[in-house]
């Protein structure tokens, strides 16, 4: 009897260590935690009081168990919720294949997480490695609610590059002396921009150009000679970012948990919502250095922080330091487009034999996406817009209204109703998309709840066109539950004859976030292999909150490895 039960304990964990994947279980606490910037002390909202929140290490193709809770009481192993706020957490650019009820975005794939409830997230990795990250996805509570994920290669392989003396992830984020729920309040209220932020900061200090911040300032300590992995995030809510180190060139061999070709530079232009992964060698004289960032912004009359972020490189050793330390002079000016465009569309995927590239090249579906800046009249002009009007966005002229419960389950449980299937292909109508001066019509989208319908396995071509209505912008477009390949980018309009001629096909940087510029254009493809509804936005959260968002609608194929997952039975209730 006991040698059969020894035996079959050895079966049992033979079996595992060949068929089980790895589990880690994790828990999030939500809870408001007081912290100090800027001379004043404030509550914002946390997770397990960390801000920002815990660093995730994962292998790749691991898959995690994440439990939340949002409690008004205290029980054990259990923090109370102070602020009793709905929330959603996102786990950016983890593509969850067939797994789309633990992706998050609110209304769109769950309902909220109310105070005092729970929710079992199973995180499924597959082919993403580097480094990603995750954040809350419901009102603007990812200024504070976010952390990075780590993914390590699998047991038995290596990094594509020599193995760095050290990794540190290096977080962007603003900060707001106000409260970040009053600033979202008052921008619904109001109908007009948000009041900027106070303060950039580089993991969650702003450094010391701003009141009360040098004793705290960030600072990366490297022995000289060594090379480190600064694993590069920008939780930013409304801001693209230039970044350098002064003195100091990097290499870029990561974005969104892919793998680059080395790129050699000497500054970083890093949207919302990415992530870039880049090498720095400690080479310079024994000295402190500023690492700064500030915005990027090139719309007119658009308002932004110009205020700089700064942290310190401090070389280890005995030496008097210069002082001040030395700026980045290299940090390109806050409107330099071309500083912008020109970083982004030198990464290339590695395409190696280990990391292949496979970019669709017979495409079944092709999808003209026109992205704006838009406006609704108000009743006696009485907005905060332009000329008393309500700022929106829109996609195709559909500015994006949440339902009342989410697709996914209107969508799993055939809910009529919820949604609309027609959302179209291509705007109805064309004009000069970057023109100086187009009509004030074009200005007025309409409000809509509508998803693409995609068939599995659907090849698929999208290009994003900016335009100028109200001025225009950047959007750092995001696309849930896919990796696609950014085959082709460039200012004015799209010319579909042109165009393509100049695509990259043979390794074009795989991301889950691109910026598609001011007054230009950004043309991706992936394939649709991952059955579920999917969230496709901008990743500016006041572009987000007016409209510029969609979902798509992914059916299952053939086979039960094609088909959605089914739910798991805590879902929270709508």
């Amino acid at each position: 009897m006991w040698l059969n039960l020894k035996i079959l304990s050895w079966l049992v964990l033979i079996v595992c260590a060949i068929h089980c994947q790895a589990y880690v279980h994790h828990t999030f606490v939500v809870k408001e935690t007081p912290y100090t910037r800027l001379c004043g002390t404030k509550n914002i909202l946390t997770v397990n009081g960390q801000f920002p929140g815990p660093t995730l290490h994962v292998q790749k193709g691991d898959t995690i168990f994440v439990d939340k809770y949002l409690s008004p009481i205290f029980i054990p192993f259990n923090v109370h919720n102070q602020g009793n706020f709905n929330i959603t957490i996102h786990w950016h650019g983890v593509k969850q294949p067939r797994n789309p009820w633990s992706d998050a975005p609110e209304y769109i794939t769950q309902c909220p997480i109310q105070p005092g409830g729970r929710f079992r997230q199973k995180i499924i990795f597959s082919s993403e490695e580097g480094t990603l990250w995750w954040h809350a996805h419901s009102e603007w509570w990812r200024a504070t609610v976010h952390g990075a994920i780590i993914i390590h290669p699998k047991k038995g392989t290596k990094y594509p590059f020599p193995l760095p003396h050290a990794e540190v992830p290096i977080i962007f984020v603003e900060w707001w002396k106000q409260d970040i729920l009053a600033i979202y309040d008052e921008t619904i209220f109001t109908g007009g921009a948000p009041n900027v932020s106070d303060a950039f900061t580089i993991n969650e200090q702003p450094g010391v150009l701003y009141p009360c911040s040098k004793p705290d300032t960030f600072k990366l300590k490297v022995d000289h000679g060594k090379t480190y992995l600064l694993r590069l995030v920008n939780a930013a809510v409304m801001d693209i970012l230039f970044f350098a180190i002064a003195k100091h060139n990097v290499t870029v061999v990561g974005t969104d948990g892919s793998y680059t070709k080395p790129l050699e530079s000497s500054y970083v232009t890093i949207s919302p919502g990415q992530t870039i992964d880049i090498l720095l060698k400690s080479n310079q004289k024994c000295d402190h250095y500023y690492m700064a960032a500030r915005a990027y912004s090139a719309a007119p009359g658009v308002a932004y922080d110009n205020t700089t972020t700064t942290a310190i490189l401090e070389y280890n050793g005995n030496y008097t330091p210069s002082s001040p330390p030395s700026l980045p002079n290299n940090l390109p000016y806050f409107n330099y487009t071309n500083a912008s465009i020109n970083f982004t569309s030198s990464l290339r995927s590695l395409a190696h034999e280990n990391h292949p590239v496979n970019v669709p090249i017979n495409i079944t579906k092709h999808l003209f996406f026109v992205i704006s800046v838009n406006t609704f009249p108000c009743p006696n002009n009485s907005c905060a817009g332009p000329n008393g009007t309500r700022l929106a966005t829109s996609v195709n002229n559909i500015s994006f209204v949440d339902p009342s419960i989410d697709i996914l389950q209107a969508y799993y449980r055939h809910v009529n109703g919820v949604f609309g299937t027609n959302f179209p292909d291509f705007l109805p109508y064309l004009f000069n998309f970057t023109a100086e001066d187009l009509p004030l019509y074009l200005e007025t989208p309409r409000h809509g709840t509508k998803v693409k319908i995609l068939k599995y396995n659907t090849t698929v071509e999208l290009v994003f066109q900016g335009t100028t209505l109200v001025g225009g912008n950047d959007h750092p477009m995001h696309l849930h539950g896919f990796s696609f390949y950014v085959v082709g980018m460039g200012l004015g309009n799209f010319d579909k004859d042109k165009d393509p001629l100049g695509y990259n096909f043979v390794d074009p940087p795989l991301m889950n976030t691109i910026d598609v510029p001011l007054d230009g254009w950004t043309a991706i493809r992936f394939t649709a292999n991952n059955p579920g509804v999917w969230f496709m936005h901008c990743h500016f959260d006041r572009h987000m909150t007016w409209g510029m968002d969609m979902a798509f609608v992914v059916k299952n194929g053939k086979g039960r490895k094609a088909h959605i997952l089914p739910p798991p039975p805590d879902m929270p209730p709508c």
